[in-house]
């Protein structure tokens, strides 16, 4: 997702705020929740699959304040969050605890971000990352089917009685997952992705929080100076509102993950696809003059794979990012086939 982000400053905080920017700013199904979803307190679940259907409901429906960290590789940013639910609408606020500061404050479909100093971002050429993430709210279909969840007993986080959930991955295409939830309510308050020989490649975790529902309207206010950029998220798509990827096709993806969104540039089109935990980007656009490295870079779990190739003369540059193994990221690029005509006329509308 770097590559996505038109950033001026190179600190490791800096970027990991724009991906919250992203996380925030395109998941618009969390925005309005149907109580109908809310699980009835008292029924405590009995199994991972039970805990994995809480999970969602809770990101949304409980009302908290805390502080989290976000470790990616050696990237480790800290960052204040209050959260409440009220009358089926969303209300955040995200403040960034280091570096230039910067901070997210979302009232139902309307967003507002104060952006670090000396930074900008593209919200339309990424698709979410980390915590926050879609992937975590909804699911485009059950994630047992690509892996394999099982309880792990209870522990603590942050002064709250947790469960622990493992979902291994059922294959190689994909990372694992560790899911740390409030016993009382299913919030997510820690997360491990862990690769094929379970090392940590990246991790969140809530270093204090409250639980409450008495938060004041004054914690979701701007509070920082700087500069503001606002967005009012639209309609979220139709399921039958399939994302075109214009000029180009993809030979092949890993099984499960199916296109979610589409996000357009002057240039090219990123597609999104998703397992419903996971999620990776491929974005094909006519090559620059300027000459990019190929080939694979990875920060915790969040690969960047660029390849070229060339068809009737002109050159395309392909490059895939998100949460999946290096040579995933590679077989996926490697499938990407261009209809030369369509995709220039494309890259010029």
């Amino acid at each position: 997702m770097l590559n996505w982000l038109a950033v001026t400053r190179n600190s490791g905080v800096h970027r990991f705020f724009y991906l919250l920017v992203a996380a925030f700013c395109l998941s618009w199904p969390a925005a309005v929740i149907s109580e109908e979803s809310a699980i009835p307190a008292g029924n405590a679940p009995q199994s991972a699959e039970q805990w994995l259907a809480r999970l969602g409901p809770a990101l949304n429906m409980t009302s908290y304040r805390g502080v989290f960290v976000y470790a990616r590789g050696d990237q480790v940013s800290s960052l204040q969050i209050a959260h409440r639910y009220r009358d089926g609408v969303v209300e955040e606020r995200l403040v960034l605890q280091d570096g230039g500061g910067g901070e997210i404050v979302r009232k139902g479909m309307r967003v507002v971000c104060v952006l670090p100093d000396q930074g900008r971002v593209q919200l339309d050429q990424v698709i979410p990352s980390g915590p926050f993430a879609e992937a975590f709210s909804s699911q485009l279909m059950p994630v047992i089917r690509w892996y394999s969840p099982e309880l792990m007993g209870e522990d603590r986080v942050a002064g709250y009685k947790v469960v622990k959930i493992a979902l291994k991955a059922r294959d190689e295409h994909r990372y694992s997952h560790r899911l740390w939830l409030e016993k009382s309510t299913g919030l997510l308050v820690k997360s491990h992705v862990r690769s094929d020989t379970d090392e940590v490649l990246e991790h969140f975790q809530f270093t204090s929080l409250e639980i409450t529902d008495r938060l004041p309207d004054s914690e979701f206010e701007v509070q920082s100076q700087g500069k503001e950029l606002e967005r009012t998220l639209g309609d979220p798509p139709q399921p039958s509102q399939q994302p075109r990827m214009d000029g180009w096709v993809l030979g092949w993806q890993p099984e499960g993950f199916m296109p979610a969104a589409a996000p357009r540039s002057g240039k090219g089109q990123a597609v999104a696809f998703s397992d419903g935990l996971a999620a990776f980007s491929v974005f094909v656009e006519p090559a620059g003059r300027i000459s990019m490295p190929t080939g694979a870079s990875r920060i915790g779990a969040t690969t960047v794979y660029i390849s070229q190739l060339n068809v009737g003369g002109r050159a395309y540059m392909v490059t895939v990012v998100g949460e999946v193994p290096p040579a995933t990221a590679k077989k996926v690029a490697e499938s990407v086939e261009v209809d030369n005509a369509r995709a220039y006329e494309t890259a010029r509308r």
